[in-house]
């Protein structure tokens, strides 16, 4: 009889053990280490497709372990647990810059800055000030200025009444054009008698001469005067633009602008454990041939933290600059349709040579007829051999797009073609007017977001920097908020949101570890000052509070 018992009593107590197993295993779901660290008391934007919605996030390593109720997540708190309270406010995965020049950014940092100068004397003022205190310069150097700000294009008398005695480069805030005093004309040896470079225009007042502006292609004629950058430079550019990347909630970046070299010096840091960013790198198309891309694949291949696989193109201009490729004339200043940096052809067998060695091509249309040629190059890869592989599927871009005509709008849907945007025009978030180019008419297509969302575009939001501000909260504030000719464009917020998140993981091949606050995903978060999606006061008001890149606290705002 007692040694029935004992049996019982030993069985009674290998179930109890057995099934309180079982509820502990539960309630930690994973045993395998602690959890590091909990935002709570948040309001978790996931950026998924269904708009999902969390009050807390568990992190454990680099990763995401749990998102769910205030309730679930606290229960893996320990000791050793660091806890952050977001205080009420909106949690979304660290903003992806889809579109940037990340280490030319840095460098602009330590030239004179135009962003945001309304009038022509405030450029003045600002270009005499940086004078004085740069007295050792032997040009000045700078970029932002705006269209906007002149009756009529931009001489070089208004900038020897600000600097007579040294070269004065002043780049335009699209990048397409350089305004230079009468002392950089003549440092650069550009005169009445020098020749215009193909796709390139020297503009020239009624004799013939220089006025001191210069558009497209002839913009390297001043490359003599800018002074080329060495390797420390850059190297300490790029941890300017790091810190800067991360006080602004960015924690991946989309390098379009990368120079030949740039790779090296992210490895570099990468390897000194200074790079909390994920770069996606670009190669230039034009300087690189497809043998050397393909030694650049092997030796950057996909890794979370640093790889490339994509190759630019740059097809036209911008549209300030009347230099962005049109389907019909630019009004009422001037005639021209602007111009294509290649012929389709050229285009065309371009864009196939880098389909067929893997590579994703992401080509700069701003203008309609550019952004047609595009589609008509990328459809046409559709009909080679060149199977794309199984784990990197065909994923083609067109960056910078401005205007779409509305009979290409559902072709980037049908040809899964990436729409890369960037949403804040201008350098201080203010609205564009392009009447003076376009036309009423043809403006309010401009910015086309929802109308590309609507037809199939997977949607891409960059920065645009340099020269355009490096804010993804001011580009969300942009994108829900457009001037009115392009109020029809405006998108939702969870939907801007996702253009700087999902969406852009997605066009550079990362939505499968990045872009979202799931579990499994990397653990990239960004904190802000208050719930964004509670009011429109409170998304124009938010800040960064907080950034975390691979599981660590990289920014954090001073009270």
């Amino acid at each position: 009889m007692a040694a029935r018992l004992a049996t019982f009593l030993v069985a009674g107590i290998v179930g109890v053990t057995l099934i309180a197993g079982l509820i502990v295993g539960a309630q930690r779901d994973d045993n395998s280490g602690p959890v590091d660290l909990i935002v709570h008391n948040a309001k978790v934007y996931a950026a998924d497709d269904l708009g999902s919605t969390a009050e807390a996030v568990a992190i454990r390593g680099n990763k995401i372990l749990k998102v769910g109720s205030e309730r679930e997540i606290m229960r893996y708190r320990r000791p050793q647990t660091q806890v952050i309270d977001a205080k009420g406010a909106a949690v979304l995965p660290g903003f992806d810059d889809a579109h940037t020049s990340v280490i030319a950014g840095g460098l602009a940092r330590e030239l004179l800055q135009l962003g945001g100068a309304v009038t022509l004397e405030e450029i003045q003022q600002r270009v005499e000030a940086w004078a004085e205190s740069h007295a050792d310069a032997a040009a000045i150097v700078g970029a932002g200025w705006s269209y906007d700000v002149f009756a009529d294009l931009p001489t070089r008398a208004q900038l020897d009444a600000a600097v007579s005695d040294r070269p004065v480069v002043l780049t335009s805030i699209d990048g397409d054009a350089r305004w230079l005093n009468s002392k950089a004309l003549a440092a650069a040896r550009i005169t009445k008698k020098t020749p215009a470079p193909a796709r390139g225009t020297i503009v020239r007042d009624r004799r013939g001469e220089p006025t001191g502006l210069l558009k497209g292609t002839a913009t390297a004629l001043a490359d003599v005067l800018v002074p080329k950058p060495t390797r420390e430079q850059r190297a300490r550019a790029l941890q300017l633009a790091i810190r800067d990347a991360v006080q602004h909630g960015i924690t991946s970046v989309q390098d379009l602008g990368a120079a030949p070299g740039d790779l090296d010096l992210y490895d570099a840091a990468r390897d000194a454990g200074t790079l909390t960013l994920r770069v996606y790198a670009a190669v230039p198309a034009d300087r690189t041939s497809p043998d050397d891309l393909d030694a650049i694949a092997g030796r950057y291949p996909d890794d979370p933290v640093l790889k490339t696989g994509v190759a630019s193109v740059a097809l036209d201009g911008s549209i300030e600059s009347q230099t962005a490729a049109m389907l019909s004339p630019y009004a009422p200043k001037g005639a021209a349709e602007g111009s294509l940096n290649m012929t389709p052809e050229q285009f065309s067998r371009l864009a196939a040579a880098l389909d067929a060695h893997g590579w994703q091509v992401a080509v700069s249309a701003s203008g309609d007829r550019a952004v047609r040629v595009a589609l008509d190059a990328f459809a046409g890869l559709s009909k080679t051999s060149n199977a794309p592989k199984a784990d990197r599927p065909r994923r083609h871009r067109i960056e910078s797009i401005t205007l779409v005509d509305p009979e290409d709008l559902p072709r980037f849907g049908a040809l899964g073609v990436i729409a890369s945007m960037q949403p804040l025009g201008t350098a201080d978030g203010s609205p564009v007017t392009w009447s003076g180019n376009l036309g009423p008419e043809r403006e309010a297509l401009g910015w086309p977001m929802r109308s590309l969302s609507a037809a199939g575009a997977h949607l891409a939001f960059g920065t645009g920097w340099p020269p355009l501000a490096r804010d993804p909260l001011a580009g969300i504030r942009a994108a829900v908020s457009r001037a009115e000719a392009q109020a029809p464009e405006q998108l939702t917020l969870k939907s801007a949101i996702n253009g700087w998140t999902s969406g852009a993981a997605w066009a550079s091949f990362d939505a499968h570890r990045k872009g979202m606050i799931k579990p499994d995903m990397l653990a990239d978060l960004v904190i802000l000052s208050s719930d964004i999606f509670a009011s429109r006061q409170k998304l124009e008001t938010a800040e960064i509070v907080m950034t975390i890149f691979d599981g660590k606290i990289v920014y954090r705002r001073s009270s």
